[in-house]
């Protein structure tokens, strides 16, 4: 009698699955290329305010109201308000702006010509700011803080035309300008004004903007807004869009 054999031999493949590597979050201290900032930065949605300076990651201290968020409110609506009068302008507050391969900082608030009337800072395809925009103004809280030793190099070396650093807790405001590759002061004079150079009509009264008086620091610029400088400005402006 013939036996029939009902066993079977089957092979199995296990599929080898590539699972990506978890992106690590961002760490103070942390020593990344700026692609790699940046897609750590982009996986932190919980992360508002993050820079690489000089290849090494900063991540700043909540932020307290009276030491940084309500100055910072206040310099941003006195940009505002100059940009609302002076087309072609933008003035976002806290972009991160690519400057070299080792430096993305995210200054608190930025004065900028609009790539389209030929400003010497770009926006890239991701919406980054790509190049030096010509006015940057920060926030610290003393002289000791890193907006006036790291940035501040990094901000002259990359070109950036005008410096504003309003040290709150020395209640003052330092203002550079940029001359044969070497920041200078600008200083006010005797009715306590700082008038830009490369934004003709952008005045500040610092004591009123130290103190709060939001009004008497928007009369002044209204009145810088008045100058024929400023209206040879918007002309010019207007001209150069492309």
């Amino acid at each position: 009698m013939a036996t029939v054999s009902t066993s079977t031999s089957t092979d199995f493949v296990v599929p080898i699955v590539n699972t990506p590597a978890p992106i690590r979050p961002l760490e103070p201290g942390d020593r990344l290329t700026r692609a790699e900032f940046e897609r750590r930065y982009e996986a932190m949605p919980d992360v508002k305010k993050a820079e690489l300076i000089e290849g090494v990651v900063h991540m700043p201290s909540p932020v307290r109201t009276p030491q940084h968020a309500e100055p910072d409110s206040n310099l941003a609506g006195w940009l505002f308000t100059y940009k609302l009068h002076t087309p072609g302008l933008m003035s976002p507050s806290n972009p991160t702006v690519r400057l070299d391969l080792d430096n993305d900082p995210q200054p608190d608030n930025v004065l900028m010509i609009d790539p389209a009337h030929s400003g010497q800072a770009k926006l890239d395809a991701q919406g980054y700011i790509e190049g030096a925009p010509e006015l940057v103004a920060e926030i610290a809280s003393s002289s000791v803080s890193i907006d006036l030793h790291k940035k501040f190099r990094i901000y002259r070396r990359s070109g950036v035309r005008e410096y504003v650093v309003w040290r709150v807790l020395d209640r003052a405001v330092d203002w550079f300008v940029l001359r044969d590759s070497q920041y200078v002061p600008l200083t006010a004079g005797d009715d306590d004004i700082v008038r830009s150079e490369v934004f003709p009509g952008l005045w500040l009264n610092v004591p009123a903007m130290l103190d709060g008086k939001l009004g008497e620091v928007l009369a002044t610029l209204q009145q810088g807004l008045a100058t024929p400088e400023h209206q040879k400005f918007v002309a010019d402006l207007a001209m150069r869009q492309k």
